[in-house]
């Protein structure tokens, strides 16, 4: 008979087991909390003894959330935009990381420190100044408004994270495909985008959360036609100085919640190994 071995783990390993299943609790409490108070009757949410349970789940505040006339026109809306942001965010980093990567010209490398100063610029900062180029070119109250700035902001980032993809590409790789026939733009394309692909998802995530829950931009550009808002902006209606509506605004913050985690469920696998590192020669 094989002996049974028993899998003994050690002191140190258990404490560090331990301290992440206590930091995923922390992280993952206000969530928990959210979805409960979308969940709870208004009695129980303005109590003053909150449980961290419910006896009695209510679908009131999501009824009061999908009954507002313009809540799907800001849903869609939300997705028109970090849709845009996303693709075309991710097509300009993909050309630029290439770019500074592959060739060698003057500026390069005050190019991509410029990159590195401008991700590091607070957005506030930018904001007026901002406005008022959305102002002279006639963007205001319109989705551009909303996607070119957060193209913008998106791209430092990204081109920072694809130069290290590209750059781990074998450049024999390149050579070998050019001997056998291939153009640069069929290698670009048929080759190299494949492989990195998986650095393109991680950058994409990042741009799709900025883009997906941003309120600044589309409170300062967005003045008067409700019509181009999105979502984050449906959570005033229920947010009212003097009677707010807590069910409404936990109701509303998950169901904007959602499409987050179903992007996160679609990408994951390819998140994980774009997180992980790049090809390798």
């Amino acid at each position: 008979m094989t002996p049974v071995r028993l899998r003994v783990r050690r002191p140190g390993r258990l404490a560090v087991e331990a301290s992440a299943l206590l930091a995923a609790a922390v992280v993952a409490f206000p969530l928990y909390w959210m979805v409960l108070s979308a969940f709870r009757p208004a009695g129980e949410i303005e109590s003053a003894q909150p449980r961290p349970w419910t006896t009695s789940p209510s679908l009131d505040s999501f009824r009061r959330v999908f009954g507002q006339q313009e809540f799907g026109r800001y849903f869609l809306n939300s997705l028109v935009v970090a849709g845009a942001v996303v693709i075309a965010s991710g097509l300009i980093a993909f050309l630029a990381a290439t770019a500074v990567t592959r060739f060698r010209f003057r500026f390069r490398t005050t190019l991509l420190i410029m990159f590195l100063v401008a991700q590091m610029v607070p957005v506030e900062a930018l904001t007026i100044p901002l406005f008022f180029l959305m102002r002279d070119f006639g963007q205001l109250n319109t989705l551009g408004s909303l996607i070119l700035p957060h193209i913008a902001f998106s791209l430092p980032f990204a081109i920072w994270m694809l130069r290290g993809f590209v750059k781990a590409v074998p450049e024999a790789l390149e050579e070998a495909a050019a001997l056998d026939g291939a153009s640069r733009s069929r290698f670009l394309w048929r080759i190299l985008f494949p492989l990195v692909l998986p650095g393109l998802v991680a950058t994409s995530v990042f741009s799709f959360i900025s883009a997906w829950n941003d309120f600044l931009f589309a409170k300062s550009f967005i003045i008067s036609d409700v019509s181009q808002s999105t979502l984050p902006m449906a959570l005033l209606v229920f947010y009212k100085p003097d009677d707010p509506d807590w069910g409404g605004v936990m109701a509303a913050s998950t169901v904007m919640t959602v499409p987050v985690l179903v992007f996160f469920v679609l990408v994951q696998r390819r998140l994980v190994s774009g997180l992980g590192g790049a090809v390798k020669d």
